[in-house]
């Protein structure tokens, strides 16, 4: 079934939605049980391979990109870069987990960010990424929002927080494993607006001067999430 015009856009033969916004809720699941698991004292490696073994046990067939759990100065990097190894998470911290698992032969993607201790500046950074996609995720349900569009919106709507959008990071399609040979471009670079249940939209930004960061990502969807 075509979701769209555009080749890009395609679903392959024989997709389920249904499946995709399954595994899109049992990412989010694992996401929240990876959350949970994390405490100051660890250090990131520490984190990763926790959160590998949380995937497992949540049913995770594979995962379609590799687990990142970047903690401190670790929230500026991109997704790709290797950390700064030994980052141990500290009382007043900020970290974001980025995981990619396969379910029933659905990728799921999710991102988010959590902070530990009480710091007003760590808490506003991970509440204003939060703040930022929602903006975005409206602007897109216009209906007529080019991909390109929408990362100009959401560095507009980041500069007016005081955050600098890294303009490096950015969506992609979402399907059957693998997406990619669907489309591997970028969904900044699409001069369209992109359909429903197909893409993700990934914002990371950072402190204009400090050294740390905040980043979200989920489906560009019409369906609300349950809390577990």
């Amino acid at each position: 079934m075509l979701w769209g015009r555009r080749t890009e856009e395609r679903q392959p033969p024989g997709f389920d939605r249904s499946r995709l916004l399954e595994a899109r809720r049992k990412t989010w699941s694992c996401l929240r049980a990876i959350a949970e698991s994390v405490r100051p004292g660890m250090q990131e490696e520490g984190a990763v391979a926790g959160a590998e073994r949380i995937l497992l046990e949540h049913g995770a067939e594979k995962n379609w990109h590799r687990v990142y759990v970047r903690f401190g100065r670790n929230t500026l990097l991109p997704y790709g870069t290797t950390s700064v190894p030994g980052i141990t998470l500290t009382a007043e911290d900020i970290y974001f987990i980025d995981i990619g698992p396969v379910f029933d032969g659905y990728e799921g993607d999710a991102g988010d960010t959590f902070t530990t201790g009480s710091s007003p500046i760590l808490k506003q950074c991970k509440q204003d990424v939060r703040r930022i996609f929602s903006d975005v995720k409206r602007h897109w349900k216009t209906g007529n929002t080019r991909g390109q569009e929408l990362y100009a919106y959401a560095e507009a709507r980041a500069r007016e927080r005081g955050w600098i959008l890294n303009l490096n990071v950015d969506g992609h399609r979402l399907s059957q494993f693998p997406h990619h040979v669907l489309f591997k471009g970028g969904l900044a670079t699409i001069g369209y607006a992109p359909v429903k249940d197909a893409w993700m939209l990934e914002l990371q930004i950072k402190h204009p001067v400090e050294p740390f960061g905040a980043f979200y990502e989920d489906l560009l969807t019409e369906e609300t999430l349950k809390a577990p």
